[in-house]
């Protein structure tokens, strides 16, 4: 089954982009709750169902500014989630002038599909790793770290942009940059609100709700309830966005490029080699390899490279080197054009012409100018290209 392009998770992915947007109103709704009850909690002497009641009213009436201070927090980040990202981790678009094998490696998979090709940047970084963004055809773009580019020959580094081209085509990107979108606003809010509760403005007045009794407690600790349920279902959203994404994108890649050992030797040299300093966790979560691992595997975002590699031999007929070891720094992949000499023809060896060994050459030089000379003695008539003229 085609992997890149395909329709029902493309589909999927619409509905489930859907689903998140629909989900951070929700989260937000909720935190606002949160933080009514609270208030509410400690100012009025009422027993739990009064202030739950109070809380509830006032999110009846703060309700339509949430709803705008959200939708404006869904513009900013479709706008300018791409400036947020460079931000981050350093990326600037770069030119075919600035990147020929780069960007012609991409514009050639992008020509065989009939696409539009996304913006290329690289990021300076030790690290190996990839990943793309957008919200729209104009929007999309591909990053790759520098090391990633000196590390990864043609063919691997042609399996890399694939991948990530499948994800473009597949919608991952976008419905990736909605999680995103929610996990900050929901940690922007819970963190504002646990630094207003320890250190700001309601820490004058946590001993007057205590004075007021049970209720008024019994009521804060529901609203923190609430304030860490809204947290932990923003992480467990991006959690659930199906790691099948990153199956169907090594598979798309493979259908792009023809090459499953392409890709499963990218993804050996990128194991354990992909953390990006400062990078933040909704950043790794975008990329082709996440070595940010949960508890036993239950948190993580992608499959393990074992795990990949096994299905690309499964499915792909591929074949698994192992884990690999880099070469050198500063040694240019050997299938690369700069790694071989500049007289070097299609024949691989810079001294060696089509027909044969140096030696060779020199013996056709040879056997050349000694035509050259009969044809060009006065004892006998001129040659031409099959003997002499006159017979």
């Amino acid at each position: 089954m085609a992997a890149y392009g395909l329709y029902s998770h493309i589909q999927s992915n619409r509905r489930r982009s859907l689903a998140l947007l629909v989900g951070l109103f929700f989260l937000v709704y909720l935190l606002v709750y949160a933080g009514a009850l609270t208030a509410e909690a400690l100012s009025v002497d009422a027993d739990l169902n009064t202030l739950l009641q109070l809380a509830w009213n006032d999110l009846i009436r703060a309700a339509p500014v949430a709803t705008l201070g959200t939708a404006l927090w869904v513009v900013i980040g479709y706008f300018f989630h791409q400036n947020m990202i460079d931000a981050v981790t350093g990326g600037r678009e770069i030119t075919r002038k600035e990147q020929p094998r780069l960007y012609n490696i991409l514009e050639n998979l992008c020509i065989s599909r009939g696409i539009t090709m996304p913006k290329l940047k690289v990021m300076e970084s030790d690290a190996l790793n990839a990943f793309s963004t957008g919200m729209n055809p104009r929007q999309y773009s591909i990053t790759v770290t520098s090391a990633l580019l000196d590390r990864l020959n043609d063919a691997e580094l042609e399996s890399v942009l694939g991948h990530e081209l499948t994800h473009i085509r597949n919608g991952d990107v976008r419905m990736m940059v909605i999680a995103v979108v929610i996990a900050g606003a929901i940690s922007f809010f819970a963190e504002l609100f646990f630094r207003l509760w320890f250190y700001g403005g309601f820490r004058g007045s946590r001993s007057s709700g205590d004075r007021k009794g049970g209720a008024a407690g019994l009521a804060i600790l529901i609203a923190i309830g609430f304030i860490v349920v809204a947290y932990l279902l923003s992480f467990v959203i991006r959690l659930a966005l199906s790691r099948q994404r990153e199956y169907l994108a090594d598979a798309g890649s493979v259908e792009l490029t023809k090459n499953p050992d392409a890709m499963i030797s990218a993804l050996r040299k990128i194991e354990g080699r992909g953390e990006l300093p400062g990078a933040t966790s909704a950043v790794m979560e975008l990329c082709v390899d996440n070595p940010r691992e949960g508890f036993g595997e239950l948190f993580d975002t992608h499959p393990t490279v074992d795990n990949r590699v096994a299905a690309l031999i499964k499915f792909a007929g591929g074949h698994d080197p192992g884990p690999l070891a880099l070469p050198p720094e500063g040694e240019v992949p050997t299938d690369s054009p700069e790694a071989s000499p500049a007289a070097a023809g299609p024949w691989d060896s810079p001294a060696e012409g089509p027909w044969g060994s140096p030696a060779a050459d020199g013996a056709n030089e040879a056997s050349s100018a000694e035509i050259d000379g009969r044809a060009a003695s006065p004892s006998g008539p001129p040659a031409g290209p099959w003997g002499p003229h006159n017979r």
